[in-house]
């Protein structure tokens, strides 16, 4: 079978054979099914979308397929169970990417309905994987900055915390940059972002600056918060991808606590070096009502930046983000903030649902920009801090309203897709 080398024979890959080949003329099928799976999970499609997505094709294709998705595999086993064959890829998650993803989708489309010939999808599907990165380094640096100094508005930060923020991410930026182009470096990233914010909120407040190191600090650290795969990981759950599920939430309580300890390790070396961050209470001055959407108009575009999205895309997630973040500030006005949560993911996920129905389009494109407004990371954080300070009780109340806002988040998000079905897997 014609594909990249992650493919194999479960019965052979023990004992060092080469891949079996499908026994029938399937073949291409089977490799482009595969090679799309392994596309989608690369970049960023959570399971029960990937797995809906890739029998879809299947089925499509003529081709019989029981489909498992895991945070760093897909298996598929094509044909009746008595002939049956089983192939697995193996896959090193990756970040979210938009543009990618709705290209796949295109593909995907194009050779179900027979307009693309099979051999010539799978080259394609190998060309959208291969092609380089949208936006430039700089540019990518320069969004952590911009979506930090945003998200410090909301987090009612004033003109310091902003600024404070800002640098961090930009910081955040460069390490990334540093640290992501091996994995020895990328395991070690968050705690090392997560130490190099700490010392900037700490070091800002022993340099007499009138700044809150708790909104600077969260504020900073916002691309960093696994908030998003937290939220994945209860809607796995939820659709009862219960593998995928467990190994998401575990990851995400991993993230967590490397942050956290990250903070902890940059909070104590700056009071050895500097001393205690005296004024560290210090509430912000109060900024003007046109703050806030600037600070949405400034967020959306490192948002897509972030996601790696096309630009034609901007249009549909500025309407995304914002649907998203009006709805949970209205219900959580209304109502509580667990509500004001399910209100906006409901809105969200309905409104990503009918731009895939009328655009054609993936409806993961507007929805997860969406959800990074919405998720709740920054409670996680808050949570494992007060922990950390042997403030037990505060620690545990925290954690217990993170897992409330995830759940009615989730709970929004799975009645819009009952609501609204977008006729489309992703």
């Amino acid at each position: 079978m014609t594909g990249p080398t992650g493919i194999y024979s479960v019965m052979n890959a023990s004992s060092g054979a080469p891949p079996a080949e499908p026994r029938d003329s399937s073949a291409a099928g089977v490799a482009f099914v595969m090679e799309l799976g392994a596309a989608l999970h690369r970049f960023g499609t959570p399971a029960d979308r990937l797995e809906a997505t890739m029998g879809a094709v299947a089925r499509q294709l003529s081709l019989e397929a029981q489909i498992l998705s895991t945070p760093t595999s897909v298996m598929a086993g094509f044909g009746p169970l008595a002939q049956q064959q089983t192939f697995l890829v193996r896959v090193e998650p990756g970040e979210v990417n938009l543009e990618k993803l709705a290209d796949l989708d295109r593909v995907a489309g194009e050779v179900g309905r027979g307009e693309l010939a099979v051999p010539d999808g799978v080259g394609q599907v190998r060309d959208i994987s291969a092609r380089p990165a949208r936006y430039p380094d700089a540019l990518a640096v320069l969004a952590f900055a911009l979506l930090s100094a945003g998200v410090a508005v909301f987090f009612a930060g004033g003109w310091y915390e902003i600024a404070v923020s800002g640098a961090i991410g930009l910081v955040i930026g460069f390490l990334s940059l540093a640290f992501r182009r091996s994995v020895a470096g990328s395991r070690v990233f968050e705690l090392v972002a997560a130490f190099a914010a700490a010392a900037m909120a700490h070091g800002a407040v022993a340099a007499g600056m009138p700044v809150s190191p708790r909104i600077a600090l969260l504020a900073g650290l916002i691309a960093l918060l696994p908030g998003l795969t937290l939220t994945l990981a209860i809607t796995e759950l939820a659709t009862r991808n219960l593998v995928s599920g467990t190994a998401r939430l575990t990851a995400a309580a991993t993230v967590f606590l490397e942050i956290t300890f990250g903070v902890a390790l940059g909070e104590m070396v700056m009071t050895r070096l500097v001393g205690g961050a005296a004024g560290a209470a210090a509430a912000a001055a109060p900024l003007p009502a046109w703050a806030e959407p600037c600070a949405l108009a400034v967020v959306v575009p490192a948002i897509m930046v972030g996601f790696a999205a096309h630009p034609r895309q901007l249009a549909a997630i500025a309407v995304a983000c914002a649907a998203a973040f009006y709805s949970a500030r209205l219900g959580t006005e209304l109502l509580t903030p667990e509500l004001g949560a399910a209100l906006g993911g409901f809105a969200l996920a309905a409104g990503s649902n009918a731009y895939a129905r009328l655009a054609d389009r993936p409806a993961m494109v507007p929805l997860v920009p969406g959800l990074l407004l919405l998720v709740p990371g920054s409670m996680g954080l808050r949570s494992l801090s007060s922990l950390l300070q042997r403030d037990v009780v505060s620690g545990i109340d925290t954690a217990f309203a993170m897992m409330l806002v995830a759940v009615a988040l989730v709970a929004g998000l799975l009645m819009a897709n009952a609501s609204i079905r977008p006729h489309r897997d992703l």
